[in-house]
């Protein structure tokens, strides 16, 4: 992975993980901790959606959309643990 790639990666997290955390209510952890939740996130939904069978398409629009999706899933996981 070169450092373009890199990068455009870490960027892609921090917006997801944003956009997890707007979604999400009260589950921001700062531009760190939103770039860890849509990084993972990322990793989650690239191994939920094709054990579902789902595809949101390519581009750097659905990497954001489905990074977010992850990030989302990840969070409230992170709620219901909390909880517990």
């Amino acid at each position: 992975m070169g450092i373009e790639s890199l990068i455009i990666f870490l960027i892609i997290g921090a917006i997801a993980g944003w956009l997890a955390g707007l979604l999400v209510k009260g589950y921001g952890f700062g531009v760190l901790g939103n770039i860890v939740v849509g990084i993972v996130g990322a990793f989650i939904a690239g191994w939920l959606f094709p054990a579902l069978g789902l595809s949101l398409g390519t581009g750097v629009v659905a990497a954001i959309i489905h990074a977010t999706i992850g990030a989302v899933v990840l969070l409230v996981l992170i709620r219901l643990i909390k909880r517990a």
